[in-house]
């Protein structure tokens, strides 16, 4: 039911200082956030988090209501917390051909609205989703397998960060052109010829996101919102492991739309039991035009090769690689490095696998250590972060599908270990599948097989090398050919800093230099740091930058002679 025009909110109106504030920071790169990180009390209300969790709570093994929502039954993806308890959730079931045919139905008013009021309803949107980030927070943790604070930031405000950050973009670039222009040719022989002219940007049609089980909101906005602002209606295909984070956001996404008197249908859950094609039918669906996808680098090549009516941005996987050379805080590069690889269990698209280091060693302020040395160290540095159980839960999270079980069990088998991947107790949740860091030591040429694909979970490789010049060209050949999200240097020598920059501009990755503190390669902030890099195989899209929205809509013009128009004096 839609709402009479009178009563229709101004959400652009409502929004547009923060609009105005986000498309600054994405030029200014500074630190900007509108949605605080910390859990607090003080921040979201004193009974935000009871009410959040109350949420989840009731939801276990209940039909999750969509109203409104067009459905051809129920389906039960068997979703299953990695904290060891099974959610029991069902959700609407819509083929792929009715998804598309209602999401068509939908698209109309929403291009005819135009870029500000689009911008204004999703900035609403992402108010409402900032103000159930305790709700969503729970969903995301007992998906994904991350700890509740992690859950909290990562699924909750930095998701809506980056979901912000993709709507400045988008609405920036369809305002590069005016909406109405009068050209006027002057002729030699007096008067001149006179059109009126209007642009209207207009989205390229039906959207597909192809959302991940570790990360979905953080992973799923960027595309949510860059092609619902470019004005394309989004069908939501959440993996079967994580559907409920998604479902949770379509749930707001579609009571804001209505309320705004649009057809909620703008947004819509696909959602399918394991093993289904879903993803792949509709992205060869002739009306789907864009997709969006996070996952194995397998299907991210097949939708590259194979949706050719379709504008695809995908977020594969890589081999992230780390140069040592030297240092001046071997213990911080230690203990750094030891929280990069623990973080949520190594189950991260951006967490370190390749630490590649002379085999000789290298300088460090506690004196030379060789490869084996420095590996010896690491296992240490992990030990000690991981040594109290409790912590330890609450970095590592738990392992979240049988595949990461899988890799961890073929990596123990690879290469001498270093440091074995063991179990550790979880002081709330008996059932948790809890694991610690594998590290295992290889050489350059010989393990080349092993250390060139990418083992996505817990499993780390010390790769002993010739020497520092050697780790810089593998690390350019290895990060061309198969990509890499993320990739780090240690050195005190600014030639080996300029020479790892260098490098890193040819293989086309981001790097960190020299972190010893508190920032971590694996983490990257909204509005300044950019995700990603279509300039190597592991992703063909960056959240977010102008090519991730220019895509995903057309500027069309239509053009008439004004009547009778003197030439001005």
């Amino acid at each position: 039911m839609h709402h009479a025009a009178t009563e229709v909110p101004d959400l652009f109106a409502r929004h547009r200082a923060l609009l105005e504030q986000a498309e600054a920071a994405t030029e200014s790169r500074k630190h900007w956030t509108p949605y605080p990180e910390s859990p607090s009390k003080s921040v979201y209300g004193e009974d935000a988090a009871k009410l959040g969790e109350a949420a989840f709570r009731e939801q276990i093994g209940r039909p999750f209501d969509l109203p409104g929502h067009p459905a051809e039954g129920r389906v039960a993806p068997e979703e299953h917390s990695p904290y060891g308890f099974p959610l029991g959730i069902s959700y609407p079931r819509l083929s792929p051909a009715a998804a598309v045919a209602a999401a068509k139905d939908a698209t109309a008013a929403w291009r005819k609205a135009g870029p500000d009021t689009r911008a204004g309803v999703a900035a609403e949107i992402l108010a409402r989703l900032n103000a159930a980030s305790f709700e969503i927070a729970h969903a995301v943790q007992h998906t994904t397998g991350q700890a509740f604070v992690m859950a909290f930031q990562a699924g909750g405000p930095h998701a809506q960060d980056r979901g912000l950050e993709a709507v400045a973009y988008a609405w920036a670039a369809q305002k590069k052109h005016p909406a109405a222009a009068r050209w006027s040719k002057p002729q030699r022989k007096g008067g001149a010829l006179v059109l009126d002219k209007t642009f209207t940007p207009v989205g390229r049609g039906v959207s597909l996101l192809v959302a991940c089980n570790t990360f979905p909101t953080w992973n799923g906005y960027p595309g949510l919102f860059a092609s619902l602002v470019t004005g394309n209606p989004v069908l939501v295909k959440p993996h079967p492991g994580a559907v409920l984070p998604l479902a949770i956001t379509a749930r707001i996404a579609r009571e804001v739309l209505a309320e705004a008197g649009f057809s909620p249908d703008l947004v819509l859950l696909v959602t399918e039991a394991p093993g289904g094609r879903d993803a792949a039918t509709l992205a060869l669906d002739p009306d789907v035009r864009i997709v969006d996808f996070t996952g194995s680098t397998e299907f991210g090549d097949w939708l590259e090769t194979n949706a050719r009516q379709a504008a695809v941005y995908t977020e594969k996987a890589g081999l992230n690689t780390v140069v040592l050379d030297s240092t001046d805080d071997y213990r911080g590069l230690l203990g750094n490095l030891a929280f990069s690889l623990s973080l949520f269990s190594g189950q991260m698209c951006t967490t370190p696998q390749n630490l590649l280091i002379p085999r000789e060693g290298i300088a460090t302020d506690q004196g030379p250590r060789t490869a084996d040395e420095f590996a010896a160290d690491l296992a240490a540095a992990l030990d000690k972060l991981l040594g109290d159980p409790a912590r330890a839960a609450g970095t590592l999270g738990a392992i979240v599908n049988d595949g990461v079980r899988h890799r961890l069990d073929e990596a123990a088998e690879v290469g001498r270990t270093v440091r074995a991947s063991t179990p550790v107790a979880h002081p709330e949740y008996a059932e948790a599948d809890v694991r610690t860091p594998l590290v295992a030591r290889l050489d350059a040429e010989a393990d080349r097989e092993v250390y060139t694909r990418e083992w996505f979970g817990p499993v780390s490789f010390v790769i002993g090398t010739d020497s520092t010049r050697h780790s810089l060209d593998l690390f350019r050949e290895t990060v061309r050919a198969h990509g890499a999200l993320t990739a780090a240097v240690h050195s005190t020598e600014e030639e080996v800093l300029a020479a790892a920059e260098e490098a890193a501009l040819d293989a086309g990755v981001h790097l960190s230099e020299n972190l010893t503190g508190q920032v971590f390669v694996n983490q990257s902030s909204a509005f300044s740091d950019f995700h990603g890099s279509a300039a190597n195989p592991a992703a063909s899209a960056t959240l977010s930058d102008a090519a991730f929205v220019t895509g995903r809509f057309a500027v069309l013009q239509s053009r008439r002679p004004v009547a009778t128009v003197e030439e001005s004096a």
